[in-house]
């Protein structure tokens, strides 16, 4: 999708997104699951307890239906300097984080922004307006691919288990 089609979307299957080793991934694929999209970085104050908790959601919910979709993203403080491919799998495994699918390092702001957060972003304006304030911003997808709720980076992951839950 171009970068102001974006604005034409209704739900996150018309969008795709290239996955840490460049493929293309349609997110079309994630049709009839619920789906927390969140932008990631490997070192952030945040990162050890949104690894930690996001893994946790995994183990909880994804045998449900859950996917969580994860984006790298360096614009926040240099907080992802990893390259995408192996350099973010091989700091993934070390940390243990086993957060679910490693998307390629996006921007989340700006011109450059990748259409995907540019539509969420549209659908679901945090509490200061649209932009993305910092690293682990989520976002929460029905099963139909509508983004139904915007979480701040501070909220912990198991905080979001009740919304999961009604949707799943």
């Amino acid at each position: 999708m171009s970068t102001n089609d974006y604005k034409n979307a209704s739900t996150i299957y018309e969008f795709s997104a290239k996955d840490t080793h460049g493929n293309d991934v349609a997110l079309e694929k994630y049709r009839g699951n619920v789906v927390l999209i969140v932008n990631i970085a490997s070192k952030c104050g945040l990162t050890k307890t949104n690894y930690q908790k996001l893994t946790d959601l995994k183990e909880k919910y994804g045998e449900r239906g859950l996917h969580i979709l994860n984006f790298p993203c360096n614009q926040f403080g240099s907080g992802m300097p990893e390259a995408d491919g192996e350099d973010t799998v091989c700091h993934l495994r070390d940390a243990k984080a086993d957060i679910g699918e490693v998307f390629a390092k996006i921007d989340v702001n700006g011109d450059e922004a990748d259409p995907l957060y540019k539509f969420l972003k549209a659908k679901q304006t945090g509490i200061l307006g649209s932009g993305i304030k910092w690293n682990f911003t989520k976002f929460l997808i029905n099963k139909d691919g509508v983004p139904v709720d915007r979480y701040a980076p501070t909220t912990d992951p198991l905080d979001i288990g009740k919304d999961i839950e009604k949707l799943l």
